[in-house]
């Protein structure tokens, strides 16, 4: 093992893209991945070009997120940032690999000691300067690129569900488009009925309590229940929908839930459940996940302070009603889906677990 600053591994580099109207800018997120970005200047000339196999991060918000937002170019195209991010460079790989230096920057711990380092500001800023200073110990590269091997590995795998998964959302998305230009669509009000039993005799407690969320999950309630009265709470049965009919400061979004489980969830009694008779409750669910339904429920929310889309306006959503056997092929399909993107999340899991546990046996640390 060899110990190392940052300032004789890394280079910073800044490389201005000259684009004016860049409509491919990337932002990073928390979980080390560059995303697609939506907050562009009118001018992106001065924004900085990421080439492959380099890094970028954000070093302004370290001591808010607790967490290092940095991301390394893992593709053969040019990446464009903001040019308030650092974009730097592993000087030599002969003494350190860039995938390397990329698993260490992903374990907590490394996230932490990055929180530590931070200034008193309100955001907590890590400086670059400061960043250069902190030390890393280093086994040989050949040492590296073992442990290097099974990340690369993890990570083609992840890549290989990926693709898969935007395969089957494709498919399921041609099936649905196809449908809306072949068969009249109608209104689903005779098709779904409010179902409102309350849990008046404390039947349930606590623990079937669930939020709704935008991204169309049940979740475990984040409400501090301590003292809740839960005789006022609706009663959700499987097969059976809940949404939150007030639509105000959710993202452009709406949050509904399908209890596609066999248990009783409750949910708040501000919440409207119903049922549906006459077509596959999974196969409304796929028009309810999709974006135009986000937008459409917010087009049609009425109110002031607060926008509410009703029973009665959800009743006048339209769509196409193939027969049931089509209806099932399709839920078919993206029940498939739905296993892919649970395996998906796992090996995403697993990535970011496997990090600290690779950088510690490479490092040939004890009990690891």
């Amino acid at each position: 093992m060899s110990k190392y600053k940052f300032s004789e591994l890394v280079e910073p580099v800044s490389i201005r893209c000259d684009i004016p109207q860049c409509d491919t800018v990337s932002g990073i997120n928390i979980f080390k991945q560059f995303i697609p970005s939506r907050n562009v200047g009118t001018d992106t000339s001065n924004y900085l070009v990421v080439p492959q196999g380099y890094f970028a991060f954000n070093l302004m918000h370290v001591g808010r997120d607790e967490k290092i937002p940095i991301a390394i170019n893992d593709t053969k195209e040019d990446i464009i940032v903001s040019p308030a991010y650092f974009v730097f460079r592993a000087i030599d790989e002969k003494v350190l690999l860039k995938e390397y230096l990329f698993m260490i920057m992903s374990a907590p711990e490394f996230d932490r000691y990055a929180w530590f380092c931070t200034d008193s500001s309100i955001r907590g800023n890590l400086d670059w300067d400061r960043f250069c200073e902190i030390e890393v110990d280093l086994p040989p590269v050949s040492v590296q690129q073992k442990y290097v091997d099974v990340y690369n590995s993890l990570s083609q795998n992840l890549k290989v569900y990926e693709k898969g998964l935007d395969d089957l959302k494709s498919t399921c998305d041609a099936y649905i488009e196809n449908l809306r230009h072949e068969i009249t669509a109608v209104a689903i009000g005779d098709y779904i009925k409010e179902f409102d039993e309350r849990n008046t005799t404390l039947q349930y407690d606590v623990e079937y309590v669930k939020g709704i969320t935008t991204e169309k999950q049940f979740i475990e309630t984040k409400a501090n229940m301590e003292g809740v009265k839960l005789n006022s709470y609706k009663v959700v049965k499987p097969k059976q929908f809940a949404y939150v009919s007030d639509t105000s400061r959710r993202g452009d979004k709406i949050s509904l839930a399908f209890n596609d489980s066999e248990h009783i969830y409750l949910t708040s009694s501000i919440s409207t459940v119903f049922s549906v008779n006459g077509l596959l409750p999974e196969y409304l669910f796929l028009f309810f996940q999709r974006d135009e339904f986000n937008r459409y429920t917010r087009f049609h929310s009425w109110g002031s302070a607060r926008e509410v889309f009703s029973l009665d306006d959800m009743r006048e959503v339209k769509i196409s009603i193939p027969d049931i056997s089509v209806q099932k092929a399709i839920v078919d399909i993206f029940t498939v889906y739905n296993k892919r993107k649970a395996m998906v999340e796992k090996l995403k899991g697993q990535m970011k677990n496997i990090c600290p546990i690779l950088v510690k046996g490479a490092r040939g640390d004890k009990n690891e």
